[in-house]
């Protein structure tokens, strides 16, 4: 036998289900206009890019993010593709990009050499001191996350993080405050820049 709802019941139903799936859709961040239009095409439409040496985004600080379009915009972070793009952009879609980025879930890549990933994550979290090697996790956060004033490097790609650390190693990095990291590449060996890569790679 089937028993019939009576309409209050129905209602409260009703009510319930709109309720529940209105939460559900507060909760998936809208997907900007600019960001479909304009930074999906190289960064996915998540912000985890699949071409090895485009960066990823998902996750990164909103204000980091914010930062370093503003100064591709500005013209003191240079780069030939983002310095022609971030111009034509206007401040509210900078912003709109930055924050849906931030709340993106960012991937990582499989484990290459569990070995080297160790040695790399000894390095990122100690350093090495009698060298004057800093800890990379003293402005990156343990868990590589980054924060306001410096980048999210975890489930990077090992292209994009390999091909920074040889520019900032080479003086070729045009990034603003960049002396710091230029310092610090240039006390790393090449095995020890491979050891880091991989163990931010797969974090």
């Amino acid at each position: 036998m089937v028993r019939k709802v009576s309409m209050p019941g129905a209602n409260a139903l009703m009510l319930g289900a709109l309720f529940y799936g209105s939460a559900i859709a507060d909760e998936v961040p809208a997907v900007p206009a600019v960001v479909t239009q304009v930074c999906a095409a190289c960064h996915g439409i998540d912000g985890n890019s699949t071409i090895p040496t485009i960066p990823k985004l998902a996750g990164s600080n909103p204000d980091y993010l914010l930062r370093e379009l503003r100064d591709f915009s500005a013209g003191k972070r240079k780069s030939d593709v983002m310095g022609a793009i971030a111009p034509t952009i206007d401040a509210a879609d900078l912003k709109a990009a930055a924050a849906y980025f931030g709340k993106q879930k960012s991937t990582s890549e499989p484990v290459l050499d569990a070995a080297l990933a160790q040695v790399g994550k000894k390095i990122f979290l100690q350093g090495d001191e009698p060298r004057g090697l800093p800890a990379c996790a003293g402005c990156h956060e343990e868990d590589a996350s980054g924060s306001k004033r410096f980048p999210h490097l975890a489930g990077q790609h090992r292209e994009y993080l390999t091909d920074q650390m040889q520019k900032f190693r080479n003086d070729v990095h045009m990034y603003p405050g960049a002396t710091y990291m230029r310092e610090v590449a240039k006390r790393m060996t090449e095995d020890e820049i491979k050891a880091v890569v991989e163990f931010l790679a797969a974090l």
